[in-house]
């Protein structure tokens, strides 16, 4: 099992910027592949951002939702075992409730769609606002 835990959430006013952190531990050799997610109040679970955690080829690869692309950036640590998310240019719309998951499946299996129900491990969701 693999153990996911976000921090970093807040209350911020538009424009400033948040930095979403997610810590893994337990089996972390099983993690293939990283992402976000977020949840917005009566809207479905969608994709954020997406990086390539264990698999050479995809080592360096990362991907965005059309929404974030530009504002926020992914990262990771390998060696803590952490991963980031970058929030700039924050807007009302991206207040959710954002979900670290990790994957077993190999990133190129993943792309280009991300399907939530190919991450195996969920955190528990830390809450983002966006004040106007």
């Amino acid at each position: 099992q693999v153990q996911l835990v976000e921090r970093g959430g807040g209350l911020v006013q538009a424009g400033n910027s948040l930095r979403l952190s997610c810590a893994a531990s337990g089996q972390t050799f099983a993690i293939d592949t990283m992402g976000w997610f977020r949840q917005a109040p009566g809207k479905e679970r969608e994709f954020v951002a997406v990086i390539g955690w264990r698999s050479s080829m995809y080592s360096s690869y990362t991907d965005y939702a059309d929404s974030v692309k530009g504002r926020f950036t992914i990262s990771k640590d390998n060696a803590q075992s952490t991963m980031y998310l970058q929030m700039n240019s924050l807007r009302p719309e991206d207040t959710a409730v954002y979900y670290c998951a990790a994957s077993r499946y190999n990133t190129g299996f993943l792309r280009p769609t991300y399907e939530d129900d190919h991450f195996h491990f969920w955190g528990q969701g830390t809450q983002v606002t966006v004040s106007s």
